[in-house]
């Protein structure tokens, strides 16, 4: 693992472009996601990265360093933390995977609206507690693959109290 300490706070904060966004970050459901998440943000990755895949009415997903959506982090992919006590409704993160459940790494996805399908199917890691608004500003992308031609980026990701 990294040198890097994991910060402390469970809000984590992506400054957009438009303003900033405050996720209340839920380690009581996915303690594995949520130390990532802030690892993350603690070392810089998130910075610059894209939101390469948005779809209108779905979600908003991003954490990918090469902004083609088939990369994550160098730390391992973490272990499902699925669960049945919350919902993906509007504003939740959740952790984005490929068809393997235990695939989850760097990115993540933040809905514009509530999808009941997805409820436990992926790892909740948190929620949208405040820039929301913001949020809904991201650039959309095109077709069912969502993906974004000119995309915009986190302009720099971090961990508060």
């Amino acid at each position: 693992m990294s040198e890097t300490a994991v910060p402390d706070g469970n809000k984590l904060v992506f400054e957009l472009k438009n303003g900033k966004v405050v996720i209340e970050l839920r380690p009581d459901l996915a303690p594995l996601a949520v130390e990532r998440l802030k690892l993350l943000a603690s070392e810089g990755f998130y910075d610059g990265v894209k939101f390469h895949r948005v779809i209108e009415g779905f979600m908003a997903q991003g954490g990918d360093p090469t902004g083609t959506g088939t990369s994550g982090s160098s730390y391992p992919d973490l272990k499902a933390e699925f669960t049945d006590k919350v919902k993906f409704e509007r504003g939740t993160l959740g952790m984005a995977r490929t068809m393997a459940p235990h695939s989850a790494n760097s990115q993540f996805f933040i809905m514009f609206q509530d999808v009941p399908s997805l409820n436990g199917q992926y790892t909740i890691a948190g929620k949208v507690v405040e820039g929301m608004e913001y949020v809904d500003q991201i650039k959309r992308g095109t077709g069912s693959s969502g993906v974004v031609k000119d995309p915009d980026t986190i302009v720099k990701a971090y961990v508060e109290a």
